[in-house]
């Protein structure tokens, strides 16, 4: 059986610790009813879209619906699948946002709208976490990455318009020294603020993601060819220029900050950039456009590869040309690369993590093993909501499958109404899924039970 249909009573299950749907075991969800909204969500459903099912621009209207945050009722908690339990781990926070893995458990995260770092210390049994400021002062930090990956002496953080390090020692829970500039201008701010970083399996590169400034580059002025062979020759392939001049791109570095460049284009805003520990293949989460209907354009996770364009501002998922630029680049149509996972549109993944444990106290089965996890922090521009979980990215033998199961639900309570936002996900030392929630200010802790 390839499709189903999910009981009224699934949607209208009240939010418990453990929740699992009856639901054939190799049932998926494809096509259209592969879009749902949140009424449909639940730990275990799986979907496959594909672009090739997706629907015409403006098939339906537009609709701005953003959600009303309300306080989590008391005693509510996420909905995990079978064989899981989830708890608090941490409270208190200012936007919590990005989470990195210290090489003795710690975990540092991001206060987004705190302007700080803090680092989490985990508790024997998995009790809520101590936390402490790393460092402060930062203008809308995100990204975290400890490099080398083995002993790592600093850490390094992003802020909406530049990239800087502080020296590091395992178990430091307090900057040790002073930050240190890598890269002192980042286009900064604009219509997506968030800067991820990553590393190369190697070491030699340092990546940083940078979204555009604008939906779809509507007020970004028209070249000749000719400028625009000559600009693609220095900025590459499909690069935005004016005010989406290293926008919507993956920059490369190297460690220190030096001979910056353009790695790859047309990708909206990548705010989920990881490398797969397994095969060190390079990963963008990224939020596409919005404003052309509630299914359109899906979000997606891929791969990404050197000199690859995604399409963004003229073209989306291949050859598909966005109608407000219509026959402005015919010459791009041939070099459109097709994501490898796409997700409800409007979902807005955000941070990716590869889960890897097959050993800890609260490690996953090991099925789980070479899979990731993507938060997905909501939509708004969707009549009826989608998004505000985590889901499990399948892939096989490190490659993915195009396939996402449905792990971490419950956050919505009405069509007005919700209570959380997954941002954050981190495998933490022991085993446990960590997510941060920047709309409840609050870190989960998932860990497997049946053992």
């Amino acid at each position: 059986m390839k499709l189903y249909i999910l009981l009224a009573a699934v949607a209208a299950a009240p939010l418990t610790a453990s929740f699992a749907p009856a639901l054939a075991a190799d049932a998926v969800l494809t096509g259209p009813a592969a879009y749902g909204d949140y009424t449909s969500d639940a730990p275990g459903v799986t979907r496959h879209l594909t672009a090739d099912t997706i629907p015409a621009p403006f098939a339906t209207g537009s609709t701005r619906n953003n959600p009303k945050l309300v306080k989590r009722a008391d005693g509510a908690l996420p909905k995990v699948p079978a064989g899981f339990s989830v708890s608090v781990f941490a409270t208190g926070m200012q936007g919590p946002r990005h989470m990195a893995l210290a090489p003795n458990g710690d975990v540092f995260i991001a206060e987004s709208n705190g302007g700080k770092i803090s680092v989490m210390r985990p508790k024997a049994g998995g009790g809520a976490a101590d936390v402490t400021v790393f460092a402060d002062g930062f203008n809308q930090p995100f990204g975290i990455a400890f490099f080398p990956q083995k002993n790592p002496k600093w850490v390094y953080i992003s802020n909406t318009d530049s990239v800087v390090r502080y020296p590091y020692k395992a178990g430091d829970l307090k900057a040790s020294g002073p930050s240190e500039t890598v890269i002192a201008k980042v286009p900064g701010g604009g219509g997506h603020w968030t800067r991820d970083l990553a590393f190369s399996q190697d070491g030699s590169k340092l990546f940083v993601a940078v979204g555009s400034g604008s939906n779809v580059a509507e007020t970004m002025p028209k070249k000749s060819a000719d400028e625009v062979k000559k600009w693609e020759a220095e900025y590459g392939r499909g690069a935005g220029w004016a005010d989406e001049t290293y926008r919507a791109v993956v920059l490369s570095a190297t460690p220190e900050g030096k001979n910056m460049k353009v790695y790859a284009t047309g990708i909206r805003n990548c705010s989920g950039l990881t490398t797969n520990p397994t095969n060190g293949d390079l990963w963008c989460s990224t939020n596409e456009r919005d404003l052309l209907g509630d299914n359109l354009v899906p979000d997606y996770s891929t791969r990404v590869k050197a000199g690859q364009f995604y399409g963004w501002p003229w073209y989306y998922l291949g050859a598909h040309e966005d109608p407000r630029h219509a026959g402005e680049r015919p010459d791009l149509v041939k070099d459109v690369s097709v994501p490898d996972v796409l997700y409800q549109s409007h979902s807005a993944p955000l941070q990716m993590a590869f889960y890897g444990a097959s050993a800890g106290a609260s490690a996953f089965p090991k099925d789980f093993s070479g899979d990731a996890f993507v938060a997905l922090h909501g939509s708004w521009n969707r009549a009826k909501r989608t998004g505000y979980k985590v889901v499990r990215v399948h892939l096989k033998n490190g490659t993915p499958t195009g396939q996402y199961t449905d792990f971490l639900t419950g956050f919505v309570n009405s069509d007005a109404d919700v209570w959380g936002r997954p941002v954050g996900v981190l495998e933490a030392q022991d085993g446990a899924l960590l997510v941060s929630d920047d709309g409840g200010n609050v870190v989960w802790r998932v860990a497997h039970t049946n053992k």
